[in-house]
């Protein structure tokens, strides 16, 4: 029997690991920018006039450069898709790490929401105290014009304020735009809000290009909070009580040049030029322009890529709502689990339609046909709007066929995934590591099993011809009981008796699954609802009895 827990540490370790390695970062970044400011001695006259309003803006700064910078990086898709098709990750833990960027997108996109709210809310405080501790001493490190002016000026009449506002727009409309209700609703919405990165990023390189906090530059000559005598007695300033008497008789200057030994000993330190200040060099530009440059170089790669439009060769509209493109593009190469690619020469797509965007996309294509479920005629081709294709990318289901045994779980149009493995164990299935599958399908309808019923038949009907019926087991399942029961055409002859009415019973899948593969590991695929999902994952975390370690991947198009 296997270790209780393996399964949860094959599953969630490393993922776990790398969540506390990055809040470790985000929080070891806050609190040396906090401590630096909080004591740095270059910091004491700026901080005398602003409080832990410096602290607290400059620390959740920090933070906002690292996650500005990292949340790029996992929309780097091509850089993903090269690195889990090629040899420069060899490890398999490392590659499904790679399928966890959306997440830690996700979690860089709320983090710099956070740290933006509490920025703000620093700044504020901060534009405050520019205004009420408005400095005749220091006159370099004063942003207001003159005592008590009012803070709404500030806000709204330098570049820094200004941009920083536009900043909390542009964010506030992409985070409410990436809202699930809005993805499902309208799609377009969420797309061209998400576009704003690039205005919000130039905001951002501008916010910083003009320094408004300032630090200290000559702190030898002028050690924080020190005397300087010439600027004291020109500004009829009082002279410190140490200065006031003691003085030697001899002495043929006001001050002496070096301090005597009784002004060291009463803690008075003597400087010899006014302090100076200076602007910090933007750091901004450092954390950003790297990731910043290879996402717009990888997104001029893709425009050039797909800037050459794909030949439609035929559409069909399936049952269910589903639409299916069949189509050609020069030098189009898809990898196992991409893409459901039909043949050498072409590849196709199936789509659900639902929202806005699909039935749009599915009006243009449909629009001169008078017959749904028949293929488009070819002399109608040329009414086909221009479609271009951007991809394939990476997709989890690509590590199925690296198990010596997998279970494919998919949900309605979430087929379409393994739909592409079921196409390449079609061509070969010798020359892979996998000896077993498990392909379970789960729909409402009884129509919706036809979209890929001609490919299980002939896969199912090719394996038994070479003796491996055992290869793969089919199990569909109609959540639905209403209608029909049965795949009508004796075609399907060989479905119908993998037909099951009702859910799925996990648990007893995963026990049958771990008593047939003991001391295996298993490689659990899902891309179907959350409910599907969560109950996966959490059998896939379950110990068992067999010592069968189950490795959950989980699909995701939203």
């Amino acid at each position: 029997m296997a270790p209780r827990g393996s399964s949860w540490l094959a599953n969630e370790g490393g993922k776990h690991l790398c969540l506390l390695f990055w809040l470790s970062l985000n929080v070891w970044l806050f609190w040396k920018t906090f401590l630096l400011y909080y004591h740095g001695p270059q910091y004491y006259y700026l901080r005398q006039m602003l409080g832990l309003g410096l602290c607290i803006s400059r620390a959740s700064a920090s933070v906002l450069n690292l996650n500005c910078s990292m949340v790029l990086l996992p929309m780097c898709r091509i850089l993903l898709a090269f690195l889990r098709g090629s040899q420069k990750v060899a490890s398999r833990k490392t590659r499904r790490l790679l399928d966890k960027s959306k997440t830690f997108h996700v979690t860089c996109g709320v983090t710099i929401c956070v740290f933006s709210a509490l920025h703000v809310a620093a700044h504020l405080v901060n534009v405050l105290n520019f205004s009420v501790n408005y400095t005749e001493e220091f006159l370099a490190l004063n942003a207001a014009n003159y005592r008590d002016e009012d803070p709404r000026k500030l806000l709204f009449t330098t570049v820094p304020a200004l941009t920083g506002v536009l900043m909390v727009l542009v964010l506030f409309l992409m985070c409410t735009a990436s809202t699930y209700a809005i993805r499902l609703s309208n799609y377009d919405i969420f797309w061209y809000t998400h576009n704003l990165f690039f205005v919000f990023y130039v905001l951002l390189l501008v916010h910083v290009s003009r320094g408004v906090l300032k630090y200290q530059t000559n702190l030898e000559e002028h050690p924080p909070g020190c005397f300087h005598p010439n600027t004291t007695l020109q500004e009829d300033i009082p002279v410190p009580g140490p200065f006031e008497e003691p003085f030697p008789e001899y002495a043929p200057d006001p001050f002496p040049a070096e301090p005597e030994p009784f002004v060291q000993n009463n803690f008075v330190r003597i400087c010899t030029e006014e302090p100076k200040f200076q602007s910090h060099f933007p750091e901004t530009w450092l954390w950003i322009s790297g990731p910043l440059c290879l996402y717009c170089a990888e997104r001029l790669y893709r425009y050039i890529r797909s800037y050459k439009p794909v030949t439609i060769t035929s559409v069909i509209s399936h049952p269910s709502n589903v639409l299916e493109l069949r189509m050609r593009k020069e030098n189009f190469k898809a990898r196992p689990g991409q893409c459901p690619t039909d043949t050498k020469a072409t590849f196709g797509v199936h789509l659900k339609i639902v929202g806005d965007w699909t039935e749009r996309f599915r009006d243009l294509l449909l629009l001169h046909s008078s017959q749904d479920t028949e293929i488009l005629p070819n002399f109608q081709q040329r009414n086909y709007p221009k479609l271009y294709i951007d991809g394939p990318f990476g997709s989890p289901s690509e590590e199925s066929l690296n198990y010596e045994v997998s279970l494919c779980v998919a949900g309605g149009i979430g087929v379409t995934p393994f739909a592409s493995i079921l196409n390449t164990l079609l061509d070969d299935w010798q020359c892979y590591k996998l000896r077993r599958l498990y392909f379970i399908w789960v729909c409402r309808e009884i129509q919706s099993f036809r979209w890929f019923a001609d490919l299980l038949c002939m896969l199912h009907n090719k394996l038994w011809q070479e003796n491996r019926p055992d290869y793969i087991n089919i199990q569909l399942y109609l959540s639905q009981t209403d209608g029909i029961q049965k795949i009508i055409g004796e075609q399907y002859q060989v479905l119908n008796s993998r037909l099951l009415i009702g859910r799925p019973r996990w648990k007893l899948l995963f026990d049958e699954i771990a008593k047939c593969n003991r001391q295996k590991t298993v490689g659990v695929f899902c891309c179907g609802p959350n409910e599907i999902s969560k109950v996966l994952h959490k059998l896939s975390n379950s110990s068992n009895s067999y010592g069968t370690r189950f490795e959950y991947n989980k699909e995701s198009f939203s």
